[in-house]
């Protein structure tokens, strides 16, 4: 939001954002209006960019997102499992959901090894971690 007060010919907000290197934006007014004396001289001296629809804004701010297609996500239908990978992922879909230590204790790797192999799971999209240490295929 701009401020009304005036310091030198621009607004104190305006020159804030500016020597912080932030883009500023000002809506032109009537010239002999006195509200609109700020921003005009923000616009005249090259402090803000003038505005004058929304389109400007998109512009300026390289909003334009109509030129990009919005890519399906699928899910990979064969992933590539290493052989205790392959443990942890055929316990899990026997199992549904289950727990980091429930699971390391029925495939008989400790819990630092668990945990690092469900990270590879997770990473490769064949698993999903849930609150409580709670694991499931996805």
């Amino acid at each position: 939001m701009i401020e009304s007060a005036e310091k030198g010919g621009s607004l104190v907000t305006a020159d804030i954002a500016n020597s912080y290197n932030r883009e500023v934006f000002a809506v032109p007014g009537r010239p002999i209006d006195t509200y609109s004396k700020g921003c005009n001289n923000l616009i005249k001296s090259q402090n803000a960019y003038l505005l004058n629809s929304a389109a400007d804004l998109i512009y300026m701010l390289n909003w334009d997102l109509g030129n990009k297609a919005a890519k399906p996500v699928q899910k990979q239908l064969f992933i590539n499992l290493e052989g205790d990978e392959q443990t942890l992922y055929n316990f899990l879909q026997k199992r549904g959901k289950a727990q980091l230590d429930t699971i390391a204790l029925n495939c008989g790797f400790p819990t630092f090894k668990t945990a690092g192999i469900l990270l590879n799971l997770e990473l490769k999209g064949a698993v999903r971690p849930l609150p409580g240490k709670l694991f499931e295929v996805i």
